[in-house]
């Protein structure tokens, strides 16, 4: 007789609903709260030179030197096939021009600062590539 009334119990499910509205939450948050790095650019305004000629250089490296470098205390490197700039602090210039490994000592140097930019900086770019033994060294101009 304890076979008819035995209950029968009812299977335990999980409610997925309330743990997915929890995760959407968890998703915006971070997406809310992440910080983006944004890439800059410098904008640098060349000194003008009247002789200036017209050349491309296609492998090289660019060292750019803003006029606010005192502030900041960076230098933006690219070297020439990669696109991105690098930022470079202004007391890791020599060990970051020295880390690059440059095989072809004759790759040109193209230093790029503003008008108004202290010259020790610029002077402190050049040691830094002649430490190397990079001595094709341009001033770029417009």
């Amino acid at each position: 007789m304890s076979g008819i009334y035995e209950r029968r119990r009812k299977r335990r499910e999980l409610n997925l609903v309330p743990l997915i509205d929890v995760l959407v939450m968890l998703v915006f948050t971070a997406f809310i709260t992440m910080q983006f790095k944004s890439v800059s650019t410098m904008n640098l305004t060349l000194p003008h030179v009247e002789t200036a000629g017209k050349t491309e250089i296609k492998e090289s490296i660019t060292i750019r030197i803003a006029k606010d470098v005192s502030k900041t205390k960076e230098y933006e490197v690219q070297v020439a096939p990669n696109p991105r700039p690098v930022q470079v602090k202004s007391d890791e210039i020599d060990a970051f021009i020295e880390k690059l490994q440059i095989a072809d000592k004759n790759i040109p140097v193209v230093i790029a600062s503003d008008e108004d930019t202290e010259l020790k900086y610029i002077t402190a770019a050049m040691d830094a590539c002649r430490r190397v033994g990079l001595n094709k060294i341009r001033l770029q101009s417009r």
